[in-house]
């Protein structure tokens, strides 16, 4: 039997894993511009890489609390 829910949980965690990622990609930009004095670029790299970060927190959160939801 398929269960098309379990395809949209692993998708799910798959796309935090991509938004990760990027938010790791943009704090490796935002330290090298940083370290090379490139001020406006990395303070671009590294307001993208929290906003990211802040929106996969929420994603997070609300992961939770359907995990704990469904539990119930």
């Amino acid at each position: 039997m398929i269960f098309p829910s379990t395809d949209l949980v692993v998708n799910y965690h798959l796309n935090q894993i991509i938004m990760l990622r990027w938010i790791v990609i943009f704090l490796i930009v935002a330290l090298v511009a940083a370290l090379l004095g490139f001020g406006g670029i990395a303070a671009g790299a590294a307001a993208i890489a929290k906003i990211i970060f802040y929106i996969f927190l929420v994603l997070l959160v609300i992961s939770i609390i359907m995990h704990f939801a469904r539990k119930v």
